[in-house]
């Protein structure tokens, strides 16, 4: 009976969490360059302690992981606003380190750095900040990264890549620091940046009202459950005790 209890407890706490990613990615659903939030629960099997030798099945508390579907791509004209076209990202030299980020609205500083929408420098392939010039009009860049100013390359928006499920961390609007060291994407085939676009947000409000429902639904019925097995618990102890 109080393993029924456990196995209860852990899915409210699996259930918490995920109401907790729920909660982050509706906040963040008009959040330029940002991706969702998931969680993948696996099933832990205990064996109890008894002549049987039962399995008892519990639910881990989940591993995050970032949903990649590309979201919304939105024209807004800007020469400084761009959008990565596959999987990989901008990167961005902040005091915390190298971040990577889907947030492509730069600006140009009065020394000519490119610096993302908080300040931070925009790198090349390189790894070094890029720098343009402030005399030489709006930079017109291709999609392959290059980028030119009145017909002159003067440099490249770094693409890179990184192996996300050996672990990330959320910094600021929607960049990510990865375990995993960012790697700058040689092969552009199916990779490349879009001028003048940014991409939304790649939540779904609808699907996350959804679930957010489905896991309020869930937890109230866990609960319920809870109580009735602690009720029959109670008047087991009771009967057995002799209690009236």
């Amino acid at each position: 009976m109080q393993s029924g209890l456990y196995v209860s407890l852990s899915s409210q706490m699996a259930l918490e969490k995920r109401l907790s990613t729920i909660a982050d990615n509706m906040a963040n659903v008009n959040t330029t360059g940002f991706r969702a939030t998931e969680v993948k629960f696996d099933e832990m099997v205990a064996a109890t302690k008894n002549k049987l030798n039962t399995k008892v099945a519990f639910v881990s508390q989940g591993n995050d992981y970032l949903n990649e579907q590309t979201g919304e791509l939105q024209h807004t004209g800007n020469m400084l606003d761009f959008a990565v076209k596959g999987d990989a990202w901008f990167a961005l030299e902040t005091p915390a380190g190298r971040v990577l980020t889907r947030d492509g609205r730069f600006t140009i500083r009065e020394t000519g750095e490119l610096v993302s929408v908080r300040g931070y420098p925009v790198l090349d392939a390189g790894g070094a900040p890029i720098q343009l010039d402030t005399k030489a009009g709006e930079p017109a860049v291709g999609t392959d990264g290059i980028i030119y100013q009145s017909g002159r390359q003067v440099g490249s928006l770094g693409l890179f890549e990184a192996d996300i499920s050996k672990g990330y961390l959320r910094y600021e609007n929607s960049g990510i620091m990865t375990t995993d060291q960012p790697r700058a994407v040689v092969d552009r085939f199916n990779i490349g940046v879009e001028q003048g676009y940014l991409e939304n947000s790649n939540v779904n409000a609808m699907r996350e009202i959804t679930q957010l429902i489905e896991v309020n639904r869930a937890f109230e019925s866990i609960s319920s459950l809870m109580r009735d097995s602690e009720d029959s618990f109670k008047q087991a102890v009771q009967t057995l005790g002799g209690s009236r």
